[in-house]
């Protein structure tokens, strides 16, 4: 609970600890006993915070030293006051300076880590990306709406697919589209559609309840094990009052579910050696302990008056599905739920120059993607375009995005069809589509592989890029990913023209497969150009990922000026 208040308070402030006055002290022993607990934040340190007492700096910082550091604007923010006491010569031998020079692209590494602690789940980064549109003057766009030049719009589908745009205020049908593809989904379990595995009422040998799952995507099965995991997605209920059948949210970021490991004392040589994971078998998380009927409210038993559907579910979960949504149990039709990690996005490194965080694929690419479009928007690049830009993102990239709200989808080539209709384009529609297609171009950004210092052989030696190096074109000859010598060169000068780092470039090992993502399928469904590339990374797929907070500046910086500068490139490079 004082943890709970703690947070509370330092998002009010804006994760910044006020330090007291020099005649104000602080409880340095508790402070140190508080960042042993293992709190993963600088809240920790809010219940401490004495107004009496003195100022013990050395145990003070031995204990930041030693501590997790989420915020290491704080620590230095703490040794910068602290600094002007009287004990400021000892400190500064004591501890040495906690600079970085990471500092200006903190905020926005935070503002990333915010996004995606948000969403863990295709569901919630479009609901979260809605809310931040919409508060900047995007509108929801109906089929049989108007738009206009010079509007911002957005529309959904499936409720895990986003497209939003904004129209350049000197627009004319068959003008370029400027689109940056990303994907809401990343690898997790999902919770099937029978929930119920235990079917003995006393938990079976173990005296466990636990949930049925479906692996998603090409996850590394192994990081989920031992890890504090929520649930969310989204629930069907009945309203009986408006006879509808509502889709309600519902994100439950508590330990609730957990997979725990095989102790080592009960495995062989063998096993110890391979730890292959059967995904069937041993990916089923423990939910409760059937200890007592309470547990499942003394009733789960009789099911005579539950439909087939009911009957087939896990009753704890419907029960904690209900009681979190203010419903009633057989009011819960159907759901989508997959399991998540509760633990946040946290800093790391010793100037807090990584992001730790689950779903970095693909969700850091989604969140430059909408900052880009909003920066472009209220910065004014509505005014002087010519042209629309317009971010995509799609569900089902970790699955091969065929389907109704994938990649490969006709979501781009209709909103492109859609859109000149609406401005006009009327009896040359079919000439003016094409002549658009043909002046777009999009980027597909999705996570690079960064180079693993311990793995350093499985990259190609002179291509491999570096986190905190700036953004990753990748390339495939074999047409793996849909970047050509145009596409990359525009890239390039882009991020010359505004200043960048230098792009790096990504290839596989002839003697290694390579992936794909939605630039090719985008390419083949619309024909339009497109370029794959992304941030680099560190653990895709694992369920914690790793980046540099630097390239979210570089990411942020690179999609402003293809919003502002494309067409001016594309029309030097002769056709």
């Amino acid at each position: 609970e004082v943890a709970n208040e703690a947070d509370e308070l330092m998002n009010s402030l804006q994760h910044q600890i006020i330090i007291p006055s020099a005649k104000q002290t602080m409880r340095s022993s508790n402070v140190f006993l508080a960042i042993a607990a293992g709190f993963s934040s600088t809240a920790a340190f809010a219940p401490v915070l004495g107004s009496r007492g003195a100022v013990k700096t050395k145990t003070l910082w031995s204990a930041v030293a030693s501590g997790p550091q989420r915020n290491i604007q704080t620590t230095c923010q703490l040794q910068s006051k602290v600094s002007s006491t009287k004990s400021s010569t000892s400190l500064r031998t004591a501890m040495p300076s906690l600079s970085t020079h990471c500092d200006d692209d903190l905020p926005l590494a935070r503002d990333a880590m915010k996004f995606i602690d948000n969403s863990p789940d295709p569901f919630h980064v479009v609901q979260t990306a809605v809310e931040q549109l919409e508060e900047v003057g995007f509108v929801e766009w109906k089929d049989d709406e108007e738009i206009e030049n010079g509007g911002k719009y957005y529309f959904t589908r499936n409720k895990s697919t986003l497209v939003a745009f904004s129209i350049g205020e000197n627009y004319k049908p068959g003008k370029g589209f400027k689109i940056i593809g990303s994907h809401t989904d990343s690898p997790n379990l999902k919770v099937k559609p029978y929930s119920k595995r235990t079917t003995a009422k006393n938990g079976g040998a173990s005296g466990a309840i636990q949930l049925g799952v479906e692996c998603y995507g090409g996850g590394l099965w192994h990081t989920w094990f031992d890890r504090d995991l929520g649930i969310s997605g989204r629930v069907f209920v009945n309203d009986e009052e408006t006879g509808t059948i509502r889709q309600k949210m519902i994100k439950i970021d508590r330990p609730i579910l957990r997979i725990p490991n095989l102790a080592i004392h009960l495995q062989t040589a063998k096993e110890r050696e391979a730890f292959a994971v059967n995904k069937e078998d041993d990916l089923s998380p423990i939910l409760a302990m059937a200890v007592k009927d309470s547990l499942t409210g003394g009733s789960t038993d009789d099911d005579s008056t539950k439909d087939e559907w009911q009957k087939k579910q896990e009753p704890l979960l419907v029960q904690m599905l209900a009681a979190e949504l203010g419903v009633e149990t057989e009011d819960i039709l159907d759901f989508e739920l997959n399991l998540f990690d509760v633990q946040t996005a946290s800093l790391g490194g010793l100037h807090s120059e990584f992001v730790h965080s689950a779903r970095l694929d693909n969700l850091a690419s989604c969140f430059l993607s909408l900052r880009g479009l909003i920066d472009h928007v209220k910065g004014g690049g509505v005014q002087n375009d010519e042209d629309i830009s317009m971010i995509a993102m799609f569900d089902h990239e970790e699955v091969g995005s065929s389907s109704a709200t994938g990649a490969g989808s006709p979501i781009i080539g209709e909103a492109v069809k859609r859109i000149n209709h609406a401005l006009g384009a009327g009896a040359d529609s079919p000439i003016l589509y094409d002549r658009a297609i043909q002046r777009s171009l999009v980027l597909s950004v999705d996570q690079a592989h960064a180079v693993h210092p311990n793995y350093a052989s499985k990259h190609e030696k002179n291509h491999g890029p570096v986190m905190n190096g700036g953004m990753v074109i990748k390339r495939n000859a074999n047409q793996r990913y849909a970047t050509n010598g145009v596409t990359g060169l525009i890239i390039r000068q882009l991020a010359k023209n505004a200043g960048l780092p230098p792009i790096q470039e990504f290839v596989v090992r002839n003697d290694c497969g390579c992936g794909s993502t939605i630039g090719p399928v985008i390419s083949t469904a619309t024909g339009m150009r497109a370029i794959d590339m992304g941030c680099p990374q560190l653990s895709m797929h694992s369920i914690r990922e790793t980046m540099g907070v630097k390239d979210f500046t570089h990411g942020l910086a690179l999609f402003k000026a293809f919003f502002s500068d494309f067409s001016a490139i594309d029309s030097k490079i002769e056709a």
